[in-house]
């Protein structure tokens, strides 16, 4: 009697231990394609400029002709108001992409508008640099390496006296940036690294929120990894990130969302994340989430989903980084109040924002993978049932949520005991009938783990004519090891 049981309880530990490397592979190319997807844009700054207020904001096409006229006029004008009428001209000349083109070509165009960038006539100035931003929202690249001139003068303006002249001149590097690997390259020997960090101490919230956005697009180029990121974390740039994180009265959505991507780039290019742990990055986005929660409840929720989501995936990748035994220290927060506000946010996606619903699961699969903490606390809010419910909605969401009931259930019979009997069961039998194999899939080794610690539930399970379910998919190749496994758990439970 003593020797079979010993021979089962190894058969067991087999069976889970085989079933969590499994899973914890397909995650680990999860987490690698989720790293991968980047958010690289360009952004145009037109409403400070008067004359776009009076409805003649259209592009024009402008000839060679005009283009030279307009910047001779700029250049030697008879008085000042001439020259600035003529840098308004060409601005609106350079929203055309003809003209543009036509601008590049001309030879000493650039040169032109880069020694009006540096006159000591301030309207002159911001009007050239209107020119220039103009060109950088370009899509053609050879427009973008054309501004490569006036890179170091961009730089240089950052410690400008003008709060808006510093936010046009940060917007218009942050275009440049995402369009051509030869204008970052010039820019990290100009300095821009500690360039934008001087920036960072700005009082002024649409400068952080420029900054927010040229650090984004240079933290997204493919060298970031080896060329960018490393002198970046040597900077002052990710304490002071931290720091306009920090929930609070002062804290700024929009400022927020931007230094939340930039950190999701940081962490995804895992440079030295054990760097940013000891900073504190853990608990801050912890405590963001919980304030995120708070505004749910709160109806304040306006605009919420655009720093939920960088929020979130920082926090799901982060985890990936630290000890097992140690992500409840690491949070800082070892109650049940992670677990609850991520459900009040699943809730409000579910609500308002589907399409943010696999972030939030994401999340809750790292939190729960490795902690008994986190599952127990997904049991004591009585949270299954309403996880339950998410399964209908798509195959995505199916799968990160029979996942997180994997982690649950692999932490051994006690857990399992919590959730069956109950609806789970009858939920995972109406996942077998559905025709996607990666839900069936998951269902089968959550079924498999399930049978493994509660025998009780594979006669349940056989009872309500279970393997006849299975049949459907007994010519499918990739599911058929699973299916048999299974069979023979469900017969000998």
């Amino acid at each position: 009697m003593w020797s079979r049981r010993q021979s089962r309880l190894k058969t067991l530990a087999c069976g889970v231990e085989e079933l969590r490397c499994r899973r914890r592979e397909r995650e680990a190319a999860l987490r690698k394609a989720r790293r991968e997807q980047q958010l690289v844009s360009k952004r145009l700054l037109r409403e400070d400029a008067p004359e776009e207020a009076g409805g003649q904001s259209a592009a024009v096409l402008l000839g060679e002709a005009e283009v030279q006229q307009f910047l001779r006029l700029a250049q030697r004008g008879t008085d000042e108001k001439e020259r600035e009428k003529a840098l308004v001209s060409l601005r609106r000349g350079l929203q055309h992409p003809e003209t543009q083109q036509t601008f590049i070509r001309l030879e000493g165009s650039m040169r032109t508008l880069v020694g009006l960038l540096t006159s000591n006539r301030a309207l002159l100035q911001l009007e050239a640099a209107r020119c220039l931003h103009e060109l950088s929202h370009s899509e053609q690249p050879a427009v973008a390496e054309a501004c490569l001139p006036a890179t170091s003068y961009l730089l240089t303006y950052l410690s400008a006296h003008s709060s808006d002249f510093i936010e046009l001149c940060l917007y218009t590097l942050g275009n440049l940036i995402v369009e051509s690997e030869a204008v970052r390259k010039q820019l990290l020997a100009q300095g821009v690294v500690p360039a934008l960090a001087a920036c960072i101490q700005s009082p002024h919230v649409a400068v952080l929120e420029a900054l927010g956005y040229a650090l984004s697009q240079l933290l997204q180029a493919k060298e970031a990894p080896e060329k960018i990121i490393p002198s970046l974390l040597d900077s002052s740039l990710p304490q002071h990130m931290l720091r306009l994180m920090q929930p609070g009265p002062k804290l700024n959505l929009g400022v927020a969302v931007e230094f939340a991507w930039c950190l999701h780039y940081i962490i995804c290019s895992q440079v030295n994340n054990a760097m940013l742990l000891t900073l504190g990055a853990l608990p801050t986005l912890a405590m963001l989430l919980l304030d995120l929660a708070g505004a749910v409840q709160r109806m304040d929720d306006e605009g919420l989903e655009l720093l939920a989501c960088p929020v979130l995936r920082c926090l799901s990748n982060l985890l990936t980084e630290v000890p097992v035994e140690a992500t409840g220290e690491q949070m800082e927060l070892r109650d049940e109040r992670v677990v609850a506000a991520l459900f009040i946010l699943l809730q409000f996606f579910l609500q308002k924002q589907p399409t943010l619903l696999p972030e939030g699961l994401w999340l809750l699969n790292n939190l729960t993978a490795n902690s008994p903490t986190f599952c127990t606390s997904l049991l004591s809010l009585d949270l299954i049932e309403p996880l339950l419910q998410l399964l209908p909605l798509s195959n995505v969401i199916s799968v990160l949520v029979l996942t997180v009931l994997c982690n649950v259930v692999e932490k051994g019979p006690a857990y399992c005991q919590r959730l069956w009997p109950g609806p789970l069961l009858s939920c995972l039998l109406k996942t077998l009938v559905l025709s996607d194999t990666e839900v069936v899939g998951q269902s089968l080794e959550l079924l498999q783990l399930l049978f493994l610690y509660q025998p009780e539930a594979a006669q349940a399970f056989l009872q309500q004519s279970g393997l006849q379910a299975l049949e459907r998919h007994q010519e499918e190749a990739q599911l058929q090891d699973r299916i048999l496994a299974l069979q023979q758990t469900a017969i000998r439970g």
